[in-house]
């Protein structure tokens, strides 16, 4: 008489869906999402995450002095009270983001995008600004002005003009 054993089944049978999904995945190329990650406090002067897709990350108080953040997504990232200081974000998609009390002192901002990110309290002095998308960005009205000054460009992504995003006179 054949004894079967229940469990030894049921573990095979898991086994091959597991093996059919995983098959069934690597043929029409499935890529999981990005996971977000937690950088808070963590101290990654001259990092490179450039090219990288960070969504939902999070770099709160932390030190990226010289960063290179090219072409990355950072959708929905914070970088709340950041030290993003000569750090690349030229290229990067930057909407929805917090940037509230973060120092982009110097910063590359060219053709970024920032519609919608939060900025209040961030210091912007020396950034490069050109062809970046400050749609509805919420801005101090100081730095709002700054930014005026140095304003030029329209975003290849968006087609909108960075004076024109900033509501410059």
């Amino acid at each position: 008489m054949m004894k079967l054993k229940i469990p030894q089944l049921s573990l095979s049978i898991l086994s091959l869906l597991l093996w059919g999904v995983l098959g069934i995945m690597a043929i029409a190329n499935f890529t999981p999402p990005a996971l977000a990650l937690d950088y808070n406090k963590e101290i990654l002067i001259e990092a490179d995450f450039s090219g990288r897709d960070l969504t939902d990350s999070s770099f709160t108080k932390a030190n990226l002095r010289q960063s290179n953040f090219s072409n990355s997504n950072l959708t929905g990232v914070s970088f709340f009270a950041a030290n993003l200081e000569a750090a690349n974000l030229e290229g990067t998609n930057l909407t929805n983001a917090t940037l509230d009390s973060a120092r982009l002192i110097k910063t590359n901002l060219t053709n970024a995008i920032l519609e919608g990110a939060f900025a209040a309290n961030a210091k912007f002095d020396g950034a490069i600004i050109d062809g970046a998308d400050f749609t509805d960005v919420l801005l101090r009205p100081d730095e709002q002005k700054k930014l005026c000054k140095v304003a030029k460009g329209t975003n290849p992504t968006t087609g909108r003009d960075t004076r024109d995003t900033l509501y410059c006179p």
